[in-house]
């Protein structure tokens, strides 16, 4: 709400002083990070780092289901002792189980957010030269800016793509 408040105020004072001179933009910053080609980039590198460690999941979930049934099968001719050997040995895959699923979980989450913030700081930057090649006074974020209204021709999503892109395949030969 203050957020809310604190633009509204500032508008009316930039609107009030300079009237004819304001020039507001808005962009959608989900759509141009998930649209972008290293959004769609890390997008990919996450999906392949999920698929990977499901499948070790997987494994480690299978070995407990295996487990299951051969203390199930062998309930009746093993001695109490056993049982409990077995019984442990599935408790202690178990949590090998979960802490691997958890340490996946962070893993793909601490990945995701660097990702999300790099290339999110690096669009900032492109909005930045695109308010200031444009002229524009203010460009806020669509969504996050408590807006109801905006006119769709003020939205600069679709610019901020196409430079974000370009300057990210002429930045590219420089990182390798």
């Amino acid at each position: 709400m203050k957020k809310v408040f604190f633009i509204a105020i500032t508008l009316f004072f930039v609107v009030s002083a300079h009237a004819a001179d304001v020039k507001i933009g808005f962009v959608d910053m989900n759509r141009a990070l998930n649209e972008s080609d290293r959004g769609i980039k890390a997008v990919g590198v996450l999906e392949g780092m999920v698929q990977a460690k499901q499948s070790a999941i997987a494994d480690k979930e299978s070995k407990i289901k295996e487990l299951d049934m051969e203390i199930a099968k062998q309930s009746s001719v093993l001695n109490p002792q056993a049982i409990k050997e077995k019984q442990n040995e599935r408790d202690k895959l178990t949590k090998q189980y979960q802490r691997m699923v958890q340490d996946s979980q962070d893993e793909v989450k601490k990945k995701q957010d660097e990702f999300m913030s790099e290339i999110v700081n690096d669009i900032r930057l492109t909005v930045s030269d695109i308010a200031r090649e444009k002229g524009y006074t203010a460009i806020f974020e669509k969504f996050s800016a408590g807006l109801v209204y905006f006119a769709e021709k003020e939205d600069l999503t679709d610019l901020v793509i196409k430079k974000f892109n370009s300057a990210s395949k002429k930045a590219a030969p420089a990182k390798k």
